[in-house]
């Protein structure tokens, strides 16, 4: 991992853009969305949403979607603090409400995890409050695809909390996230009188099979007796669907391992017929960690080509 500045290596972010020639880029972690992200995607034929976090954070998330291929209907933004106000008072270490639970369950934390708040910043554990408001955030967008005409689509994208020992808080996120979409999915829908698929990428800070993963595609997890019924809908990732997660998605000195992901509404609309393919851990190009002078971010792009039905 090299001392890479900002100067040189948003300069290669946006030649690794460009090649990509997506028609939808989700991107997290944007902190630079007005003074670089903006302007410089728009040269390349790009308009864009973007949600920054909530409190004192600089960034947030962004789609930036190519004005010939689609054209945005309809937006709206998340943000993850709402959980705050579904906590009863008088509720301390453990609560239940609407389906989301937020207790002291946490899981084991990744090999060389860094500690990136400590725990005076983050306020008593024991305050389902305190955990749920995590100033983290998400966005949603219908589209209407210029082809096929008229088809819609949905995209969303996100970043959920980080620290592997607050899964409870993750899992209550990803809940939160889902039921969202669903719901907004029903207001795209009775708009605009379609079914549209759901794409859904973003940086989940949840590796293959643990809690929230597990949730996302099966509607299980270890926190509670849920089951595929109670997903308000079902997704899949489009790398298990067509090669197998990737062996990482973000390498660092001290830690590697997948946390990214795109996920999908699997119907006869949409289906994934090709996806990116990424280095593999031993790469020349990623021995010793990301960010460096081959892969400007500590995670790797990730990308899928759909077929759409129109």
């Amino acid at each position: 991992m090299c001392n890479y500045r900002w100067k040189a290596r948003s300069q290669a972010i946006l030649t690794i853009l460009k090649n990509l020639e997506a028609d939808f880029l989700c991107l997290q972690e944007v902190d630079e969305y007005d003074t670089f992200y903006k302007k410089n995607l728009e040269n390349l034929g790009y308009a864009s949403i973007h949600i920054q976090r909530s409190g004192k954070k600089r960034d947030g998330c962004g789609i930036f979607y190519k004005q010939n291929s689609a054209e945005l209907v309809i937006e709206e933004k998340i943000d993850y603090n709402d959980l705050v106000d579904t906590v009863e008072d008088g509720k301390t270490s453990s609560t239940e409400n609407d389906g989301v639970l937020v207790s002291g369950n946490r899981e084991e934390p990744k090999a060389g995890s860094e500690l990136k708040d400590s725990q005076t910043d983050r306020g008593d554990p024991n305050d389902p409050r305190v955990r749920l408001k995590r100033d983290c955030v998400g966005i949603m967008a219908a589209f209407r695809l210029k082809n096929p005409s008229s088809c819609h689509v949905i995209i969303a994208n996100t970043h959920l909390y980080w620290d592997p020992e607050w899964a409870d808080v993750k899992i209550a996120q990803a809940k939160y996230l889902l039921s969202r979409l669903a719901g907004f999915k029903d207001l795209v829908s009775d708009k605009f009188d379609c079914s549209p698929p759901i794409i859904l990428s973003g940086d989940f800070n949840s590796v293959p099979g643990d809690q929230v993963h597990q949730y996302l595609v099966s509607g299980t997890n270890s926190m509670g007796p849920e089951t595929a019924d109670d997903l308000p809908m079902p997704l899949s990732s489009v790398y298990a669907f067509t090669r197998g997660e990737p062996e990482f998605t973000n390498c660092t000195p001290g830690f590697t391992g997948t946390l990214d992901y795109i996920f999908f509404s699997p119907s006869g609309d949409i289906k994934p017929v090709s996806y990116l393919e990424l280095p593999e851990a031993e790469s020349s190009d990623v021995i010793g960690g990301l960010p460096n002078y081959f892969h400007p971010s500590d995670h790797l792009p990730i990308g899928a080509e759909f077929a759409v039905e129109a």
